[in-house]
């Protein structure tokens, strides 16, 4: 398989964490590693497989884990390809793959955490979804047909949905095509203004504060495992710039290099960014670089901001679903008056032609 074709595969993270640690395991039990990757190959299928291969195939001419292993961009990022390199020059491979499968695991249960309090959201916005969407295909267009027999004056909000539900219903092609033209620009102004895009969202009341923590829990367990394994801070911090999201998370992290670089501490660089640093993080990384536990410290922090992230969460979604919920009664009610309202008129005035 040629490189291009290397570069595009994937596996999923369970894949990952299986193929780190089950290398480890047999590393630690002293097994020599093309054996190793042999074993673990044999079984196996899919591109895992064609990964473990082409590592075999590198390893027997002699090239280095990380070297084979930086084939795979999507698979394995820099900070994982350091790691690799850094445990491969000092010898402590078996370790440092171990420390990097709870890493792994971590940060997966992590982004999980975050991908499941959007759940109940994302299935109440669903169902509202499907639900306007019976009422333009199914309801409406039989309402409508009643209406127009009996020939009665109908308010705004009827007519507007008739026009609507016509749409759907009378003019599907057309639709179709405009929605798929929507789409496909809403793709190409996110990948051309991705950034400005995400500034914008990012900037939203609570979201704001929870994509913050959620950057400093991916910095601050980046950096111990890259510290730990050995790697300079400068070169840690220049790594762990890949793993934030946050353009001002991002220039913090670049300043605190450039500090570090001309002979100052880190929290002096951390100092510099009071509205992006909590204050009991700079104490922590202020105590832990005074008493050489620097990599420990960075550890506690990412603990602390973990739980954290989890109490915004709570706080988010406790917000967030009511709210949702009352948006789509509102907006159901409010259908459902503009099916109903034309229907107590012809009564009103059929009562009144009777007296």
């Amino acid at each position: 398989m040629v490189g291009p074709a290397l570069s595009k595969i994937t596996i999923s993270t369970g894949e990952k964490i299986a193929f780190v640690g089950n290398l480890a395991t047999m590393l630690s039990a002293g097994i020599p590693i093309i054996e190793a990757v042999d074993s673990l190959s044999e079984g196996t299928k899919g591109n895992i497989k064609t990964i473990l291969d082409a590592l075999k195939a590198d390893l027997m001419q002699g090239k280095r884990v990380y070297v084979s292993l930086s084939a795979f961009p999507r698979v394995f990022d820099t900070v994982t390809l350091s790691l690799i390199h850094a445990s491969e020059e000092a010898g402590t491979l078996e370790t440092t793959l171990k420390d990097l499968r709870e890493h792994i695991q971590k940060d997966a249960e992590f982004l999980d955490k975050v991908k499941l309090a959007m759940l109940y959201p994302m299935f109440i916005f669903i169902v509202f979804i499907f639900v306007l969407f019976v009422i333009l295909i199914f309801v409406m267009p039989k309402i409508s047909s009643v209406f127009s027999r009996l020939r009665v004056e109908l308010p705004l909000p009827t007519r507007m949905m008739i026009y609507v539900s016509n749409l759907f219903t009378q003019h599907t092609l057309y639709v179709v095509l405009g929605a798929a033209v929507f789409i496909a620009s809403c793709i190409i102004i996110f990948k051309t203004q991705r950034q400005r895009i995400l500034n914008i969202l990012f900037s939203l009341p609570l979201i704001s504060q929870l994509v913050k923590q959620i950057d400093l829990t991916r910095f601050t367990r980046s950096f111990y495992l890259l510290y730990v394994s050995g790697l300079p801070i400068t070169t840690a911090l220049q790594l762990t710039q890949d793993v934030v999201i946050r353009r001002q998370t991002q220039e913090l992290i670049t300043r605190c290099r450039e500090m570090v670089i001309s002979g100052k501490r880190l929290v002096e660089g951390f100092k510099t960014g009071k509205n992006e640093i909590p204050p009991i993080m700079l104490k922590l990384v202020e105590a832990g670089e005074k008493s050489g536990s620097l990599d420990k410290s960075m550890l506690d922090i990412s603990n602390y901001l973990d739980y954290e992230v989890s109490n915004t969460l709570k706080t988010l979604t406790s917000i967030l679903e009511p709210v949702m919920l009352v948006v789509v009664a509102l907006s159901v009610g409010g259908m459902m008056m503009a099916i109903i309202a034309p229907m107590y008129g012809m009564i009103s005035q059929v009562g009144s032609i009777g007296k």
